[in-house]
């Protein structure tokens, strides 16, 4: 903890002296699953603030530092017997951007969004104070910063709850003919109560599974856990449409749980198909294996960004009500005809929150998040006119966006979705005025990155073909993101080989 205090205490002083010099200013955290274009210049370092500080086993809690990953976060917790019961699928999402985010996953739809399951949160004010929120203390800013992407405090320590863990997840795949069969089906599921995990994949209009998940310590006797972590073992997505594509009832088989919260690891989803696409480079069993240690997440997202190619891909995920799910999803059919898409039910928080939530008539504790991710149109207009759209039909039918992507809302359009008296009331009583504003720091000035596109010789040259794609390789092998998995104690593989 002394360490801990003393950098908290040199960032504290960094906030301070901009706060007194009237200086906006950014965080950089060292890392970030965001696809928004980042264009920043003062920052506040917090990169150091990545360590699991203690799990004490007689709270079930874990005090953890902001910049601690996911999977570092399951690695200190499962040899206590605990786990987080809010896992995000990525390796590489941490604690705090799960906490100044909007952070869900698959057992969502009972604990709620991953801030839920936090006991409280340390927080640097922007004029440098150091303070504590929770229920009990500061509660208005301790609900308040959740999902207020950092523009009320800087958090610098999180106190997470934490659950009994077991060794396999029981996991079934239902499999559905319909978008209307799919949609009801996740609905349903999130009502048996020895679900623990529920979320849903539609690989197309007629093609479809429900999966279903079950923590479990018994493992049959004659079934052999299925692992995805390693570079022989099928991509997830690919994986559960094989298993379903002639299904005639469930299919059921037994993951160890680590193997299953990062089960989407390998191929983000299936956003790495996409990099095979853009390269023109065959997709199979034996090409993802040879280029596996490109097609992890982190490494993914390196080249995301650093390649350009983010301007024009869609990476959105919005939660609807149940009742306009199937309208949504005929409308991006044909609007942007993106396959797979993600299902997520979520249990919402309640309001007033920065997280996305459902209003008026259309209320529910429940909503259902669809995950769209895929390739835009080439034509920068025809991209910008289309999320656009999408951004207003996703109104219409009562849903909105997870900030974490492009948002293209202009302020007031942006604010009619939120409690803005509420959010701006917070920023005054905790002096933010420092800090930039929500929609600042979400929205996508489409012209100015075009501007800087024009007047910069790397961001031009990034955007031919196939010279941004490479070098967004570069940029992603340079990072040493690849070394990552493999030294991960999370594996099942790894766990068997070195028992603890």
């Amino acid at each position: 903890m002394e360490t801990h205090q003393r950098a908290v205490a040199r960032i504290a002083a960094t906030v301070k002296d901009y706060f007194t010099r009237k200086e906006p200013f950014r965080i950089s955290h060292g890392s970030t699953n965001s696809t928004r274009p980042s264009l920043k210049r003062r920052v506040v370092d917090i990169s150091e603030l990545r360590n699991v500080l203690k799990v004490d086993t007689a709270t079930r809690t874990a005090l953890v530092e902001p910049n601690v990953p996911m999977d570092r976060l399951v690695e200190a917790t499962l040899p206590h017997g605990l786990v987080p019961p809010v896992v995000m699928e990525f390796p590489g999402i941490t604690v705090g951007g799960g906490y100044a985010g909007t952070a869900g996953e698959s057992s969502s739809f009972k604990y709620g969004f991953f801030d839920r399951t936090i006991n409280s949160v340390e927080m640097v004010l922007a004029d440098g104070e150091v303070i504590v929120a929770s229920e009990k203390q500061n509660s208005d800013l301790f609900r308040g910063a959740a999902g207020a992407v950092g523009t009320l405090g800087v958090t610098t320590l999180v106190e997470l709850q934490l659950i009994k863990a077991k060794k396999f997840v029981k996991t079934t795949y239902h499999p559905t003919n319909s978008v209307a069969d799919a949609i009801a089906r996740v609905k349903q599921e999130t009502k048996v109560d020895t679900n623990d995990y529920v979320d849903g994949i539609l690989f197309s209009s007629s093609h479809g599974a429900i999966v279903t998940g079950e923590m479990t310590d018994e493992l049959p006797t004659d079934v052999k856990p299925q692992t995805f972590s390693n570079a022989r073992d099928p991509w997830f997505y690919l994986h559960v449409e094989a298993k379903t594509r002639s299904a005639s009832g469930p299919v059921t088989e037994y993951i160890p749980l680590a193997e299953y919260m990062f089960r989407y690891d390998r191929g983000g989803f299936w956003v790495g198909k996409s990099a095979f696409k853009y390269m023109n480079f065959p997709f199979n069993k034996y090409t993802r294996w040879f280029l596996d240690d490109f097609c992890h997440t982190r490494m993914l997202y390196r080249a995301l960004h650093a390649s350009g190619e983010v301007s024009r891909y869609v990476v959105q995920d919005m939660a609807l009500p149940y009742p306009n799910a199937e309208k949504f999803i005929d409308y991006t059919t044909e609007t942007f005809d993106i396959w797979p898409l993600w299902l997520c039910p979520l249990k919402q928080s309640p309001q007033p929150t920065m997280h996305p939530h459902t209003k008026g008539e259309l209320a529910s504790d429940q909503m259902l998040n669809i995950g769209l991710w895929g390739f835009g149109p080439k034509d920068k207009d025809d991209f910008l006119q289309k999320n656009l759209q999408l951004e207003q039909k996703l109104g219409e039918l009562g849903g909105m966006k997870w900030l974490y992507a492009h948002t293209y809302y202009n302020e007031s359009e942006f604010w009619n979705q939120f409690d803005r008296k509420w959010h701006e009331s917070l920023r005054d009583k905790y002096r933010a005025s420092t800090f930039p504003t929500v929609h600042q720091k979400v929205h996508v000035d489409i012209k100015k990155l075009q501007q800087m596109t024009k007047s910069n010789l790397g961001l031009w040259l990034r955007s031919i073909w196939p010279l941004g794609g490479f070098w967004g390789l570069w940029k992603a092998m340079l990072s040493g993101d690849w070394r990552i998995p493999k030294s991960s104690t999370w594996r099942w593989r790894r766990l068997t080989q070195n028992p603890r």
